[in-house]
């Protein structure tokens, strides 16, 4: 018998392709798969997978761990959720390239646009870059759980080179755009997988002001994808408005082919405009028809805030009376809350003006759901609070309020922000079955206080293939390719997202039937103690890492195999020679 570094034993293995499981061995050495089937291999180490699935682990092409991977070992909580890989850089914001004068500049643009505290990024971020190799220099030198790849981020870039001007988002100047193109050139050279943008009005500054990038002319866009054409590599991530649909998505297929390369953007459903995204999925669909190396990212759920006490934001927090509370320890503000005049006088009171969000999500009590435990991700609208309140004659603010208490007040409720508004996932169901959409949009190690959808993966199993029960589910085979092998290819990572001989020994053994997500929950270990939400699985039995295993049944065994993926990776010889 040969003998091996790992075998895992008698799984059901969906091996990534798409393709129907088989029950079979995976035996992994030196990192690598070395055989998938009934071998006759010996395991320094062995993992008895009988009744179990075997899947390749997770690539999220859609994170936002550009701070966290300077600190921090752990990319978690996507790394305790089964990904292998995570790819951080999106939405045009990040910290290189970086001169000291652009620090503060864009610790609140990542503070404003992804939610992470900027007292943590101060805190956590130690600028020993200036270049974006010197900061791709920075990361590799951690040891880490998973591997983690990065974009440069057009945000920093513009600062970088036109200082105050780029922040002010004032035109550039034709040699401004060639530095521009040089500096992602180089990026990607270095080993940056892409580079993204946004252009949305959604994304603001801490200070609420707009993005540096977002209006960039069309010139200044060119003049990055001649950059991506020099360097021969790299992916284009856009975030977008389409305010203006013709112009913008010209703009994107332009923006692909003069690069050379594939771009994505992010597609939602979003209330103030029901039905873009039907018109964006025909023009991707033309476009991808016509040749243009094009796709959309989407979320498996309902882009949901978590409202709550220990958040960045609930219906409350505008109210007066709340902010006599606000910064109270969290016991005392319960205390507070749970007295009847005090609820009473809150309740009655009418919003502060001057906070148009909050209070627009404030009146929506028909998209305010208890999360529950394990969390509902399509909730009937039926059960709403605003629907119950109706139904008992109630003052809608009430219900939210005393749900707001619930566990001490670390209690959520789940308000689904895109993607619900006819309060079902079906909309979701065509945008996922699109053969041009990748599954995307995790957000993780963003929106820490409000948002935790870095779970997506793990429903993406659980409830479209195996507990949906307002609509049809999917195929297990296909979900599983749409989240290993689709997303690595599309990003440029040939050598993983397979379980085949000579592809990365990253694995998922997966108690399916056991497969469970727990509710969020706030846990304050960012530096200087801040906070961020934090979501943990039942059922992960073993996540694996270039044939080390690094979580057993969601806890860390110590093991750190990951390490920075430096650009586009080639598939292994007998990929290549098919």
């Amino acid at each position: 018998m040969t003998t091996v570094d790992l075998v895992i034993r008698g799984g059901t293995v969906f091996d990534g392709t798409g393709e129907a499981p088989r029950i079979a061995d995976v035996a992994i050495d030196g990192g690598l798969i070395v055989a998938v089937g009934d071998g006759s291999w010996t395991g320094r180490e062995e993992i008895d997978a009988c009744g179990l699935m075997v899947t390749p682990g997770w690539v999220d092409i859609h994170t936002h761990y550009d701070g966290q991977m300077t600190w921090d070992e752990r990319m978690t909580p996507s790394s305790t959720l089964g990904a292998t890989t995570v790819l951080a850089g999106n939405c045009g914001v990040g910290f290189a390239p970086a001169r000291p004068t652009d620090h503060d500049t864009l610790i609140r643009l990542m503070e404003g646009v992804e939610d992470i505290p900027g007292a943590a990024l101060h805190e956590g971020l130690k600028w020993n870059w200036e270049s974006f190799s010197e900061y791709l220099d920075a990361v590799d030198a951690l040891p880490r759980d998973i591997d983690v790849a990065a974009q440069v981020p057009h945000g920093a870039v513009r600062v970088y080179v036109m200082g105050d001007r780029g922040a002010r988002r004032e035109p550039a100047t034709a040699e401004e755009i060639a530095r521009m193109g040089d500096l992602v050139r180089d990026g990607v050279r270095a080993g940056a997988l892409g580079f993204s943008t946004t252009r949305t009005l959604v994304h603001r500054t801490a200070d609420g002001d707009l993005t540096p990038t977002l209006g960039a002319a069309r010139e200044e866009m060119l003049g990055i994808a001649r950059g991506l054409r020099e360097a021969g590599s790299g992916v284009i991530q856009v975030a977008s408005d389409f305010a203006s649909i013709d112009e913008e998505f010209a703009l994107m297929c332009e923006l692909s082919d003069s690069a050379g390369q594939m771009l994505s953007f992010s597609l939602v459903q979003a209330d103030v405009a029901p039905d873009r995204w039907r018109e964006l999925m025909g023009r991707l669909d033309t476009a991808v028809d016509s040749g243009v190396n094009i796709k959309a990212q989407v979320a498996g759920r309902p882009v949901g805030l978590m409202l709550g006490l220990q958040g960045s934001v609930h219906p409350f927090i505008t109210r007066p009376a709340y902010q006599a509370i606000r910064y109270l320890p969290l016991a005392e503000k319960v205390a507070a809350m749970r007295a009847p005049d005090f609820r009473a006088r809150l309740i009655a009171e009418a919003p502060m003006k001057g906070h148009p969000f909050i209070n627009a999500l404030a009146g929506a009590h028909h998209k305010m759901f208890i999360l529950g435990d394990p969390p509902n991700y399509e909730p009937d609208p039926a059960d709403s609070l605003g629907a119950k309140a109706r139904q008992w004659g109630l003052n809608p603010d009430e219900l939210v309020y005393d749900a707001m208490l619930g566990d001490d007040g670390r209690a959520f409720i789940f308000f689904p922000l895109h993607n619900y508004l006819e309060g079902s996932l079906e909309n979701v169901r065509a945008m996922l079955e699109n053969p041009n959409t990748l599954s995307g949009l995790s957000d993780g190690g963003a929106h820490v206080g409000a948002i935790c959808d870095v779970s997506l993966p793990t429903t993406m199993l659980t409830h479209w293939c195996r507990d949906r029960t307002r609509g049809p589910r999917l195929d297990l085979a296909q979900v599983i390719r749409s989240q290993t092998r689709d997303t690595a290819e599309a990003i440029g990572l040939f050598d993983r997202g397979l379980l085949r001989p000579g592809y990365l020994g990253d694995v998922n053994v997966i108690d399916f039937d056991r497969l469970q997500l727990k509710a969020p929950h706030m846990v304050y270990d960012l530096p200087t103690g801040a906070r961020r939400l934090m979501q943990h699985a039942q059922g992960y039995v073993a996540t694996i890492k270039s044939g080390r295993v690094i979580y057993r049944d969601g806890v860390a065994t110590g093991d750190l195999p990951g390490k920075l993926v430096r650009g586009r990776q080639p598939a292994p010889a007998p990929m290549a020679a098919e």
